[in-house]
């Protein structure tokens, strides 16, 4: 097979894929192989997978190929697809070293509910992909992994802290991805690769105590189209016994959506006062303009959410929890840590014993009735994913300022404006692409749905694909 019918197949829609095995067309040891060969031509610039598992995916891919004869079982939902899953979901009896490390030879007992549903579903765990140490920072590189790229660029940070995931679905390396989001882990990654990647409102997906039960922690899919993102999401959605706080009963997608035709759209391009890089907003706008060309009512609208208060209002709940987690770590191996990791268990623990998880909850139900009252009047709002197209691969941001029009932020992720909706965790929120920058980076924008309004946001996602297709030929053969 030649390169390039080699890399068509490596990009090709789970969707499609899925119809292509039913009519026997295309096999899934064909696209497996493919995507597999398209992972070790970009691996050695991009570095994206922690794990390779290709000798148990083509064995699987070989048993989903005999379902499809008709051998066996019939077919399940994501039957012979590859699926890179993150790190940090852990697989028992497999190494969990969360990017870290003092723990790269440690094993997991448990498998996280999202693996052990898309191995249920017939999907194939075909590599695990690279994170930032304990997932807490929004690029990705690690003592223990390196750093990892973008595919459009390498001289930039595909984002984190899913980093590894939005890579490998911009490089072909994979065709479904997973992620897990606390303070924008999934959107900052598919916004900075051009890729869909869905914050579920809390509870929505299950995930493993203790973190389960923090208000700001979600896992969700990564893919490449709105369609294979509902794809995943139906299959990995729904109440499971080791999460009590997953949701019931199970919410479906419709795989396929309405039109936009009426629904009331609210744009604002930097929520208060985030700063906003002149491409960004351009591609923001152009996405606003797609909206109106399918049907919806666009409007500009005032919103007061101040990004100094959501990194106040965050760096306490952090600190109250994940972060008083991660220092316990510190103190431990401290001298193995990443710089990054030292200053996220510093800066947040500060935060939360100097002012106090009350202050926080306070906090942040100012920012949740601000969204609230925004959304009573529209059916979703649109904002960028990011101020910026993306950060630099090489940069740990611990001394780093990042300046986005003359003004010096006082931490790099006042340049996201993600946050804000793991605050109001409530909130479902698609991040998809929005166009690129003149580095080649893509960018994205949120589409924000009511509390719990999962499909309105899908259904505004699908109707922007429509009018702005996307596509990734811009991508390339890093390293060629």
């Amino acid at each position: 097979m030649s390169d390039h019918a080699v890399d068509e197949l490596a990009y090709l829609p789970a969707t499609e894929a899925l119809r292509r095995f039913r009519d026997r067309s295309l096999s899934p040891v064909e696209l497996m192989n493919a995507v597999i060969a398209r992972a070790e031509a970009v691996e050695p610039v991009v570095n994206c997978l922690a794990e390779r598992l290709y000798d148990e995916a083509l064995s699987a891919a070989r048993e989903a190929e005999a379902r499809y004869a008709g051998k066996g079982d019939a077919p399940r939902p994501l039957e012979g697809l590859a699926v890179a899953t993150k790190e940090e979901q852990p697989i028992a009896g497999r190494i969990i070293a969360e990017g870290s490390l003092p723990f790269a030879t440690e094993i997991a007992e448990t498998t996280h509910p999202v693996v052990e549903r898309v191995m249920a579903a017939g999907g194939i765990v075909h590599a695990r992909t690279t994170t930032p140490e304990f997932s807490c920072a929004a690029f990705t590189s690690s003592k223990l992994w390196g750093v990892t790229r973008n595919p459009w660029n390498p001289d930039y940070s595909p984002g984190g802290s899913s980093g590894g995931a939005g890579a490998a679905l911009a490089a072909g390396s994979t065709t479904l991805a997973t992620g897990s989001d606390i303070g924008g882990s999934i959107r900052i990654p598919a916004s900075f690769t051009g890729t869909v990647g869905y914050k579920p409102p809390y509870g929505r997906v299950p995930a493993l105590p203790p973190f389960n039960l923090d208000t700001y922690c979600h896992d969700g899919p990564m893919t490449r189209t709105v369609g294979d993102c509902v794809l995943l999401q139906n299959v990995i959605a729904g109440p499971h016994p080791l999460d009590g706080v997953a949701l019931s009963p199970k919410l479906i997608l419709p795989t396929v959506p309405e039109d936009v035709a009426g629904l009331r759209v609210a744009l604002s391009i930097g929520l208060g006062d985030w700063q906003i890089d002149p491409e960004v907003e351009a591609n923001t706008r152009a996405v606003a303009d797609a909206l109106r060309e399918a049907g919806a009512i666009v409007e500009e609208v005032a919103v007061d959410i101040r990004r100094r208060d959501v990194m106040d209002t965050a760096m306490i709940h952090f600190g109250a929890i994940f972060g008083s987690w991660v220092r316990g770590v510190a103190n431990d191996y401290g001298d193995q840590l990443n710089a990054y990791t030292l200053r996220f268990a510093e800066e947040t623990v500060a935060a939360a014993d100097r002012r106090g998880l009350l202050s926080g909850l306070e906090r942040e139900a100012a920012i949740q009735a601000e969204i609230g009252g925004l959304l009573d009047r529209y059916d979703v709002l649109l904002c960028p994913t990011a101020g910026i197209p993306a950060f630099l691969a090489d940069d740990d941001y611990t001394s780093t300022k990042v300046t986005i029009n003359d003004v010096e932020l006082e931490h790099y992720l006042e340049a996201s404006l993600t946050t804000v909706f793991n605050v109001a965790s409530r909130c479902p929120v698609l991040s998809v692409p929005s166009g690129r920058a003149a580095n080649g980076v893509p960018t994205g924008v949120q589409i924000v749905g009511r509390f719990y309004d999962d499909a309105t946001v899908f259904r505004v996602a699908a109707a922007v694909e429509r009018v702005r297709p996307w596509d990734y030929a811009g991508v390339g053969t890093p390293g060629r």
